[in-house]
Formats: C-alpha cells, structure tokens, sequence
C-alpha cells in the first residue's frame, strides 16, 4: 500500500511539475489570443449595431418582413457578440473555491443560448412568411434591394472580423454562425428585392425569409446540439472512447482499463479519467507516464488522470486476482462506470 500512496504522489508532483515549466508561456499565450478576440469581436458588434437601427426604420417604412427579419436576425447577432465577449471574460476567471474547473463552461452556456435563439426566432419568422404567402402586402423592392445590398457589404466586414477569432470555441463559433447565416440571409433578401423590381412578385419576399429561417435553424440546430453534448459530459466528436481504451489496453503491462471515462471541460479542453491494472510487478510510474504521453500525442488529451494499480494488490480483494485468460468473472467494481477493457478481442 506504501507503493500505491507513493504511485499517487508521484503522480501530482508530475502534473506540477508540467504546469511549471509550460504553463506561464501556454497562459501568457492564451492571455493575448482572447484580447485579440475580443477586439473582432467588438469590431464586428460596431458594424452590426449602427446598420441595424438603419434597416428597422427601412424595414418598416418598406413594408418588408425580409428586412424585418434580417434586422431582428442583427439584434441576435449583437446579442450573441455580446454573450461571447461577457462569457470570454467569466471563463477567464482561474479556478477557485466550489468551481474546481473554473467558469469555463460560460462559453457553452453562451452558446447554447445563441442556439435556442436562433430557434425561437426561426419559428416567429417562420409563421410571419407563410402568413404572407396567402396575403402579400405591398413591398417596396427598390428599398429593399438597395438596403440588402449594404447588407451584404457590412455582413462581409463583421464576418471576415469575427473569422479572425478562434473559432476553435464554440462560443465564438456560435456568434460567428449568427453573423453568416445574416450575410447569406441579406443576400436572399437582395436578391428578393431584385425579383420585386422587375416583376413586382410581392411572394419574393416572403419567400427570402423562409430561406433565412432554414438557414437559422440549421445553425441553431448544430449549436444546441453541440453544446448539448458538452453538458451531458459526451465524449469529444470524432473520438470513440472504446477505441481509445483499446489502444490503451494493447500497451505493455496493462491488463485491464476500465471506469473510463472522457469529456470536454469546453469546447477544445477535453479530459480522461480511467483506472489501470497493470501486471504484479510492473512500473505503475511508467506505464501512467507512457499512457498520459500516448493520450496526449495521438488524441490531444493532455488532462487525463489516471488511477494506476497492480492487479491483486488491495488488501481487501476488491481489485481484480489474475487468472487464465477466459476465466476472468469477478469484477472490480460491483457497479462498474462503462465497459471493462482487456487485452485480446472482446466485446464491448
């Protein structure tokens, strides 16, 4: 039991011992990236803010539910800017007291409420269209083709702005999906209005703010989605956490993985916990070390923390005894959190 208390300590003095020598420069590092983005994204706010109160007074005097829309699409896309840069700030805040991780979960928050909005908003818009479809009111195109088309412009400058911020979280991501889908929406609008212009087809317009509702919900869709699975702790899209144990499991040493587990603190920071049993008589040290390495190379895991025992070494039997391959039926645990992994082919 010595070598199992000594196998942890040794454990946090590595991990301290990491942050030591990388944290400054990968803090100091990450410090100047989120000024850098939150100067686009202020720089993107501006521009959306001052054409916004233009087009509502147009929107209005045009009878246009396409500019309508798309302005109160802008009054989203501020308000997701604004969510980004205010949950920017929060996650910033190191770690302290009862939240052991920080709030770096306020991006996700952020984007999960750009999501539903963009839902909440697309079902509005969705009904006022096809309303109109049956009664089309008088629109005057050529100021929705003229507004649309500054639309377009000013769209282009606040995502070309935004594009320049990590998109990488999913906070961002989710505000920059609220500027894009506006850009595509304002040039369905203009060219609604170029179809009004020359044919005097009302529907057009109608018609515009329906393709500007499929675009928001898929948007809000895969952002809901997406932060969805962070919150119900999912493993990272595109990582397969049975494969991961195998690959594990497969090292020298290791005889059995199991209680594995892993998720993303937020969007980019995923984690891993597992409990090892390695062969009586093999360097618990090095094979946590190598496992952490291998996570880290070939997954992107670099927060795993791994419980390291020799299989039969607890006193009270809990651990798994070893015995021929085949003949292995007492577990563990009596409620083991996930499959249990071994060497050689099973099941999962």
């Amino acid at each position: 039991m010595a070598d199992h208390e000594h196998s942890h300590h040794d454990h946090e003095h590595d991990h301290k011992h990491a942050r030591a020598g990388s944290g400054g420069h990968a803090g100091h590092s990450h410090a100047v990236s989120a000024d850098a983005d939150r100067r686009w994204l202020v720089s993107a706010l501006v521009l959306l803010v001052v054409f916004m109160a233009g087009e509502v007074v147009v929107g209005f005097a045009a009878q246009s539910l396409a500019l309508i829309s798309d302005a109160a699409h802008m009054l989203t896309d501020a308000a997701s800017i604004v969510l980004a840069l205010i949950a920017m700030r929060l996650s910033a805040r190191p770690a302290r007291g009862g939240y052991t991780y920080g709030l770096k979960r306020a991006e996700i928050l952020s984007a999960q409420a750009n999501g539903v909005t963009l839902l909440v908003l697309s079902a509005w818009l969705g009904y006022e269209a096809i309303s109109r479809l049956f009664e089309p009111p008088e629109v005057a195109g050529s100021l929705v083709l003229v507004t649309a088309l500054v639309g377009v412009v000013v769209n282009i400058a606040a995502t070309w702005c935004m594009s320049r911020a990590n998109r990488s979280s999913l906070n961002v991501e989710g505000a920059f999906q609220h500027v894009l889908t506006d850009l595509y929406a304002f040039i369905a609008t203009a060219v609604a209005g170029l179809i009004m212009v020359t044919t005097g087809f009302a529907r057009a317009d109608s018609i515009a703010s329906l393709i500007v509702v499929a675009l928001m919900l898929k948007a809000g869709i895969g952002l809901v989605r997406d932060s969805g699975r962070i919150f119900l702790e999912a493993a990272p899209a595109g990582v397969d956490p049975d494969a991961v144990a195998d690959r594990l499991v497969a090292q020298p040493l290791v005889e059995e993985i199991h209680d594995l587990h892993i998720w993303e603190i937020t969007s980019g920071q995923p984690a891993l916990s597992a409990h090892i049993l390695v062969t009586p008589g093999g360097d618990c040290h090095a094979v946590r070390r190598g496992l952490q390495s291998r996570l880290a190379d070939e997954y992107g895991i670099t927060h795993s923390t791994l419980q390291v025992d020799h299989v039969g070494e607890d006193e009270a039997g809990a651990l798994l005894q070893i015995t021929a391959p085949g003949d292995r039926t007492d577990e563990h645990c009596a409620d083991a959190h996930g499959p249990v992994h071994r060497a050689g082919p099973h099941e999962h």
